[in-house]
């Protein structure tokens, strides 16, 4: 078994394999794993990542393959969310003592930023997401509504829209509110905050990134695979409705029984013959598949500026801010030792606007937006800072976007599909990622005549909402 890319996708599928007993041979392109949910090292010896990367409680995939990997350890998860606004207002998103879906009815009615008819409207659009399971009659599959529509039609204010539907969704999603499948939005708020007390809980790695996947290497080395950094996929040979081998660099030509493409769907086109791209409409459709991006903007302070270890910003372009300092402790290598200094990530997603400005003017823009909203961060002198754009960050859920996605078993024979960009019924995240590797995995073995599950069932309904559910 052949596995080329080493990101969340490929890595789930080849330890899902080893594990069932194949001999797995993964090729990975950089000189690390992790693809986009990686980090590198500064000269001083820190380390930043890519972008900021979490997860929530509802990812239970996410969190089945941390566990196989030995990284469930390595992220903390936190029961309250904070959010702040540029006039100092505070809102929270916390459970409380009530079961679902009134678990968050406390925090939700002091929630500051937002007034009393934007909680209504909110309310009202709530329960119509409980009244149908997380389905309504206005979102179909394929050609579904935008997520900016759905929430016009409940009558919501442009305060709940801007300062809690976007906010959450845009973040979790990476794509703003109109370029959204409705489909996907509802289904953040049914699995993340309505049908379950536990689903809304953030998980944020409390290490770099790329420490995550320390034990992925040792994982398929163990079952006796193989994995080969700055290893990069030329193409596919093809041959009668087969893949035969791959070749890469330097005339390295690889042949195996089966083989896992798990790039991303931009990288598809130049693997492929030509011929294949124009016949098969999987891979014709991908050009159908567009692309967000997220910016990542680092900022060292020379003193302590914040104690949260994460805020969410309202009414401005920054939109996180993770206090890496407290988050990583001393693991961050020279520069997260420091006892007087604060490192902070900011986190801009579907951040088109900042695609076309400097290094320079995205950095003065977020540190005036931080001053704003942290005053200790008015007085504090910025010792260093760096922004990271990731301009193809994930695929867009548009309205209707799965309809261009493929299924992870392709009619070439032996050749299979992994990324969050396949058909997983979850948008562009890290949960979706580890679901296409492990369906891709139960593709390979179900063609091997012994079939088995490696997706994990999603977080159960549990309180009134179970009740509800059941009957």
């Amino acid at each position: 078994m052949i596995v080329i890319g080493g990101g969340l996708a490929g890595l789930a599928a080849g330890i899902a394999l080893a594990e069932s007993g194949w001999r797995v041979r993964l090729f990975e392109q950089r000189p690390f794993l992790g693809g986009r949910a990686t980090s590198y090292v500064l000269p001083d010896g820190e380390h930043v990542d890519n972008c900021q990367h979490v997860t929530l409680g509802c990812c239970t995939n996410l969190d089945d393959f941390y566990r196989r990997v030995g990284a469930g350890d390595k992220i903390k998860f936190f029961n309250r969310l904070v959010f702040l606004d540029s006039k100092g207002r505070r809102g929270e998103m916390q459970a409380g003592v009530l079961p679902a879906p009134f678990h968050m009815i406390g925090s939700f009615a002091k929630f500051a930023p937002l007034t009393l008819r934007d909680k209504l409207s909110i309310a009202w659009a709530m329960l119509n997401i409980l009244q149908t399971n997380g389905r309504t009659w206005d979102v179909d599959q394929f050609g579904g509504i935008s997520m900016l529509e759905w929430l016009r039609r409940r009558g919501q204010t442009q305060g709940a829209i801007e300062r809690f539907w976007r906010v959450v969704l845009v973040s979790a999603l990476d794509e703003e509110l109109d370029k959204t499948d409705a489909r996907y939005g509802i289904d953040v708020f049914w699995k993340a905050f309505l049908s379950n007390r536990t689903g809304y809980r953030m998980g944020v790695p409390v290490v770099p990134l790329a420490q995550l996947y320390d034990g992925c290497k040792l994982a398929i080395e163990q079952k006796g695979g193989e994995v080969n950094l700055r290893a990069t996929a030329r193409s596919l040979q093809i041959e009668n409705g087969a893949i035969t081998s791959a070749q890469f660099d330097a005339g390295r030509e690889e042949r195996a029984d089966a083989f896992i493409l798990a790039v991303p769907h931009t990288a598809i086109a130049n693997l492929l013959p030509d011929e294949i791209l124009r016949k098969e409409s999987a891979f014709r459709n991908l050009a159908m598949l567009k692309t967000s991006p997220i910016t990542g903007i680092h900022l060292w302070f020379d003193r302590q500026v914040m104690s949260e270890p994460f805020v969410t910003l309202l009414d401005t372009t920054t939109q996180w801010i993770f206090n890496k300092t407290a988050l990583y402790g001393t693991t961050n290598g020279e520069g997260g030792n420091s006892s007087k200094g604060q490192y902070l990530q900011l986190v801009v997603s579907a951040s088109y606007d900042l695609l076309q400005k400097s290094r320079q003017e995205i950095i003065d823009l977020c540190l005036k937006e931080v001053r704003q909203v942290l005053p200790v961060a008015r007085e504090a002198n910025l010792t260093k800072a760096t922004v990271i754009k990731e301009t193809a960050a994930t695929f867009s859920p548009e309205p209707g976007v799965d309809r261009w996605r493929p299924k992870q078993e392709t009619t070439i024979k032996a050749l299979f599909l992994a990324g969050d960009w396949t058909d997983t019924g979850w948008p562009a995240t890290m949960e979706g990622a580890v679901r296409s590797g492990y369906l891709a995995a139960e593709s390979v073995l179900r063609k091997e005549g012994r079939p088995h599950q490696f997706v994990q069932p999603e977080l159960p309904a549990d309180g009134l909402v179970g009740l509800w559910a059941r009957n």
